[in-house]
């Protein structure tokens, strides 16, 4: 099953129609575009971005319907594959980004993806590590809301971890999911502090999978060792408009998480945490809701 890049949106909304409806286990393939949605092209100049429309960036494609996937779920989604495209951009946008103040003026990045890597136009060159900035579920909530702001139904995250061989968890708000993917990055680093990845075009193949009763109050995610220095980890989030609430949640979610797999008292849970986990800002651009994670290594759990 394959979903082009004609089967997108602009916003999270559970009266959207799906563009397909599967069965949990089923394997499908998505084309994403990269997340200007046009607006930038391999001919782009700095003047391009001084002009961009934020409220045209990160088309998503989907919703993919999961049959018998319901609220108080979880909808569990392994990256198999991700490919992304030959060329991708990078950009200080005004008014946007963890220093706007400090850098008002508009510039632009075009760099070449090919298996050396990713070429920079100044000179550098990056390891390619490919990575999903935006996958979420449609909210309960009624409406049309932005694209954005990522949210505890997930959304534009921007975890770099969300790549080839990992696995993510979202908690279901509606039925059947409605499951939306977008936002390829050739590489990013923790935070996007300046608001943008090497930003392209991408295919990615999934496996959805439900799993009854799962409720979840954010997504929660696990690696693959390529994208984490730690090895092979499991992560929970805390997402909303304040960094410490967001470490409170993603630590409280973390404690959660080694009980269940471990069998562990809370207090231990909470020792344990601090010994071997490892607090990260996600995403901090994209307001007013921040994302921070906590990765705990699978070895340490799995003793």
């Amino acid at each position: 099953m394959h979903l082009m890049r004609a089967a997108s949106h602009y916003g999270w909304d559970n009266l959207i129609p799906p563009a397909v409806t599967v069965g949990s286990g089923d394997e499908l393939t998505l084309d994403l575009i990269e997340s200007s949605g046009g607006q930038i092209t391999r001919s782009a100049v700095h003047f391009d971005v001084s002009t961009f429309d934020l409220d045209r960036v990160n088309p998503v494609t989907g919703p993919i319907a999961v049959a018998g996937a319901q609220p108080g779920d979880a909808l569990a989604v392994s990256i198999l594959d991700l490919d992304v495209d030959d060329w991708g951009w990078s950009a200080n946008i005004p008014g946007f980004g963890l220093l706007a103040d400090q850098f008002p003026h508009a510039y632009l990045a075009l760099s070449q993806i090919d298996e050396a890597g990713i070429h920079l136009p100044f000179g550098v060159r990056l390891d390619r590590v490919p990575m999903i900035g935006t996958i979420g579920v449609a909210p309960p909530e009624p409406g049309l809301h932005p694209i954005l702001p990522p949210r505890r139904w997930g959304g534009n995250l921007d975890v770099r971890h969300i790549t080839r061989g990992s696995r993510i968890l979202l908690p279901v708000g509606v039925d059947g999911a409605m499951l939306s993917i977008g936002d390829a990055h050739g590489a990013m680093g923790d935070g996007e502090v300046c608001g943008t990845g090497v930003e392209t075009g991408a295919r990615v193949r999934i496996r959805v999978e439900v799993v009854p009763g799962r409720a979840l109050t954010a997504p929660r995610y696990t690696t693959d060792p390529s994208s984490d220095r730690v090895g092979p980890a499991v992560a929970t989030t805390g997402v909303g408009p304040d960094l410490m609430r967001a470490s409170v949640d993603a630590a409280s979610a973390m404690i959660d998480e080694i009980i269940l797999r471990t069998g562990l008292s809370p207090v231990e849970a909470y020792v344990l945490a601090s010994l071997a986990g490892d607090l990260k800002i996600s995403e901090i651009v994209d307001g007013p809701n921040w994302v921070v994670s906590m990765h705990m290594p699978l070895r340490v759990l799995e003793q």
